[in-house]
C-alpha cells in the first residue's frame, strides 16, 4: 500500500477514497465537510467531471485497499491569512504503473486558482510521490494541444513532448528517479 497524503509548500495533497467520491458524487453537501476545505466556486475544474469520479470511485471499488493512491487525487490549498483550507483540483495517475514501471498522470486545477503555480506544485508532488513508491520509472502524459497552462506545468516539471496520439493529444514523458532513503 502506497502513503495516501502528501504535503508540498502550499498544498496538501490526498488521494480518493471511496467515502470522498460517493460524497462528492451523491451527497455534495458533505463533501467539503469530509474534505475539511472549502469548495470553489467553479468546482469541479475543466478536465475533471462526474464520468472522471465515477471511474475513479468504480477502480477504487474493484481494487480494493492496493487501489488506493493510484487513481484520484484531491489538491488542497493550505489556509493562508483569512483564506481558508481550499479545494483547488484534481490530479491523479491512471492506474498503478505497468510491467515496464510506467504510469500516467493528469491533472486540472479550478479556474479561480490557476496561473498561481499551483498545477505545479501539485504536479512537483505527485511526481515526488511517485519516486516515492519505488514503483514507477517513467511517467507519462498527455494533454490537449489547446490547453497551453497544462504544456507549462508539464515542462516545468521535466516532462519532454515525445509526439502525438492518435486522439490528437500530446504525449509527454519524463524518467522517474526512486527515492533515496537515508541509512
Amino acid at each position: 500500500m502506497i502513503p495516501l497524503i502528501t504535503q508540498t509548500p502550499r498544498l496538501t495533497i490526498l488521494a480518493a477514497s471511496r467515502a470522498l467520491l460517493t460524497a462528492e458524487l451523491h451527497k455534495p453537501q458533505y463533501f467539503p465537510v469530509l474534505l475539511g476545505a472549502a469548495l470553489p466556486t467553479d468546482w469541479p475544474p475543466g478536465g475533471y467531471d462526474r464520468a472522471t469520479a465515477e471511474a475513479t470511485l468504480e477502480k477504487l471499488t474493484e481494487g480494493g485497499r492496493h487501489a488506493a493512491g493510484w487513481y484520484g487525487w484531491y489538491a488542497l490549498r493550505k489556509a493562508e491569512g483569512d483564506t481558508p483550507r481550499t479545494l483547488v483540483g484534481s490530479a491523479g495517475f491512471m492506474g498503478p504503473p505497468d510491467a515496464a514501471g510506467t504510469a500516467e498522470i493528469d491533472f486540472a486545477i479550478a479556474a479561480d486558482w490557476r496561473r498561481q503555480g499551483l498545477g505545479t506544485e501539485l504536479v512537483a508532488g505527485l511526481v515526488a510521490h511517485a519516486a516515492d513508491t519505488g514503483l514507477v520509472r517513467r511517467l507519462v502524459a498527455h494533454p490537449t494541444p489547446d490547453n497551453p497552462g497544462a504544456l507549462e506545468v508539464l515542462q516545468r516539471n521535466g516532462f519532454e513532448p515525445t509526439g502525438t496520439a492518435a486522439d490528437g493529444r500530446l504525449r509527454f514523458e519524463r524518467a522517474v528517479e526512486p527515492a533515496v532513503v537515508a541509512a
